[in-house]
């Protein structure tokens, strides 16, 4: 069976990452073809949310350690230059709204992935670790290290970072990491229900949305405001737009084409 399922069902792709005699743990070839199953979720017309979880009770419980161990230790955090952000950070550079349905651990790079999602959805047996220092390492994907201090705060992401302890599903949700958490079997339908709720929306804006929030992060205030102001004029001059005005006049569901 293949360790990555695709499945897109009514404008909702579910990547599962299914290895659950290793917990998900992420070998180099299953994180290559997570790498692209990403990707196609990111140009699959069919699709418009994205939502990502783990087979077998388990998110991901990282790398595996037997398969890193069996690379030369200089070519063992590669997958691609610094600037190839799709291979580094699949899930931030989708183009589409994706939402972490976490259950049981996510842990290293599995909690990376989680960071890298839009939004987390937890149940009550996820756990979330960054034991990174465990191992003599930092954050190997980076979203530790960026992504999660602009969740948290400094403080709070370093106290995760420095220790790798564990977070149950409980205080992720108290310290506002995830939106909600459910039984384990009513996770994925919860997903699926948030996912809903995004497909009302113009995917031309979310795409335009992801990538102001996301850029907006390593902009400053003016270079912001000019890719902002340009994603306003695409707006206007869109058929979602005229979609999205027409439907509210005539009183009926929106259908939007993302153009």
């Amino acid at each position: 069976m293949s360790a990555i399922l695709y499945d897109v069902t009514d404008g909702i792709a579910t990547i599962t990452i299914n290895r659950p005699e290793k917990r998900n743990a992420m070998s180099f070839v299953v994180l290559g073809e997570f790498i692209e199953a990403t990707k196609r979720a990111g140009t699959d017309d069919a699709a418009r949310v994205v939502i990502v979880t783990g087979a077998g009770g388990a998110f991901c419980a990282g790398t595996d350690l037997s398969d890193l161990a069996s690379r030369p230790p200089e070519n063992r955090g590669l997958r691609g230059r610094a600037d190839e952000t799709d291979r580094w950070w699949p899930l931030v550079t989708c183009p589409k709204p994706v939402i972490a349905a976490v259950d049981g651990a996510a842990v290293g790079m599995g909690a990376e992935f989680t960071s890298q999602c839009d939004v987390r959805i937890a149940s009550t047996r996820a756990r979330f670790a960054w034991n990174f220092a465990h191992r003599g390492l930092v954050p190997d994907t980076g979203a530790g290290t960026w992504i999660l201090p602009r969740l948290l705060g400094h403080s709070r992401a370093l106290e995760l970072l420095y220790s790798g302890r564990f977070v149950d599903a409980q205080e992720a949700l108290a310290i506002g990491y995830v939106l909600k958490v459910v039984e384990p079997e009513k996770l994925l339908d919860e997903a699926r229900s948030l996912a809903v709720s995004f497909l009302a929306g113009s995917p031309l804006s979310h795409r335009l949305l992801k990538d102001l929030v996301y850029q907006g992060e390593s902009r400053d205030f003016g270079a912001h405001m000019d890719a902002h102001t340009g994603a306003m004029k695409t707006c206007f001059s869109s058929d979602d737009h005229r979609e999205g005005v027409a439907s509210f006049l005539e009183r009926r569901p929106a259908k939007f084409t993302g153009r």
